[in-house]
């Protein structure tokens, strides 16, 4: 079944924890959620993305992120169908085909007919393939489907009847909607479902946490650190910037001298014989 236990998710009630008394921990409760839907979210993720190892990932994270905000979960009128959303936005997204351990293909079903129906499931675009399985193979109504589709409820019932159209031209057996919901059942059950042990989830995301925790602050210090380097190196006052140079002009240019006439040179000989000779330029003579 895709459905958790084989209940009705929409009426948000969760199985008590065994031996748990009347009032639960968090860890107890979380543990209640986890039995009661993890196994049902593996089989959906499956039908989602035809990969098992995605499948039970997208599940882990999905609990990891109801156990990091639990006491917004715990309050949620559904806690089932928060963490079915999480799993479903998880599975689906794009940024899987860039990871180099999902460009390895799986191995297919065993059965001919089971690869059909994926192969089929596959074809058709992440909305369209979400809202056949929530409504023919979880059992959602139109409006609950919409709802998780984040659709109006027209734009959800012709995605669907496209997504009918599609696995019906590709397998004319499942025309039929009863046939159909079968079919996806047994394909979702094949292979391994067995979900992750619910203390093993909570441990993860304890420890993702500490990561992140530790990151922020060496981040912060290095902020820190950069900020006062900068703050000691910084200038404290404004230092105009030196402007271009222009070109002077009306000042005559520089002339090399020429040579010397007769009286030039007369003139240069008696001052370099007046400089050796005359101490009266060194000090001058009161008049």
């Amino acid at each position: 079944m895709l459905r958790p236990s084989g209940r009705e998710r929409a009426s948000g009630a969760v199985p008590a924890a065994r031996g748990a008394g009347t009032y639960l921990t968090p860890a107890q409760a979380f543990d209640a959620l986890y039995a009661y839907c993890a196994p049902a979210l593996v089989r959906q993720a499956y039908l989602l993305t035809g990969r098992r190892d995605l499948a039970h990932e997208s599940v882990e994270r999905a609990f990891q992120r109801a156990w990091d905000h639990w006491p917004q979960v715990a309050r949620d009128p559904d806690p089932a169908g928060w963490v079915q959303a999480a799993a479903h936005d998880w599975a689906l997204s794009p940024w899987h085909r860039l990871r180099r351990r999902h460009r390895r293909p799986e191995p297919p079903p065993p059965e001919e007919d089971d690869r059909a129906l994926l192969d089929a499931l596959l074809s058709l675009a992440p909305p369209y393939r979400r809202t056949l399985v929530l409504y023919d193979g979880v059992g959602l109504d139109l409006p609950e489907t919409a709802a998780e589709t984040e659709a109006s409820t027209r734009a959800t019932a012709g995605r669907l009847m496209f997504a009918r159209e599609v696995i019906a031209n590709r397998l004319p057996e499942l025309a039929d909607p009863g046939e159909l919901h079968d079919r996806l059942a047994e394909l979702a059950s094949t292979g391994r479902t067995r979900a992750a042990e619910p203390a093993a989830v909570r441990g993860g995301s304890e420890r993702r946490a500490r990561l992140w925790t530790r990151t922020a602050a060496a981040v912060t210090v290095v902020l820190i650190g950069s900020t006062a380097m900068t703050l000691h190196t910084a200038p404290t006052h404004y230092v105009p910037p030196v402007p271009p140079g222009e070109t002077v002009r009306g000042v005559p240019p520089r002339v090399a001298p020429g040579p010397l006439s007769d009286e030039q040179r007369e003139l240069r000989d008696r001052l370099r014989k007046a400089l050796l000779d005359g101490p009266e330029r060194l000090s001058p003579q009161a008049r």
